[in-house]
């Protein structure tokens, strides 16, 4: 990981830039403590939401979840609660 001061990263930035696109991070630094990491652009992975709508569309559905019980996130009767599960026995 390469270090430069933040004048050197404003009077090279052309040049860090393409050091960058290669996959070098450089940190650069102001009065000696490292402000700002350069890092190469990657594209992020996960939910799209976007893509929600697009498939909603495609597969002509009116919503993904038609409705929510009233007491969805009430806490389970006490007789449900203590139900041992598989998973949790190694507990």
């Amino acid at each position: 990981m390469k270090t430069v001061t933040i004048r050197e990263a404003k009077n090279r930035l052309a040049e860090l830039a393409r050091e960058v696109e290669r996959g070098e991070t450089i940190v650069v630094t102001r009065n000696g403590s490292p402000a700002v990491e350069l890092t190469p652009y990657r594209r992020r992975k996960g939910l799209r939401l976007e893509a929600i709508d697009e498939f909603r569309r495609k597969h002509r559905i009116d919503a993904i979840v038609s409705c929510i019980a009233d007491d969805f996130d009430d806490p389970l009767p006490e007789d449900r609660a203590l139900i041992s599960h598989p998973l949790a026995a190694n507990t």
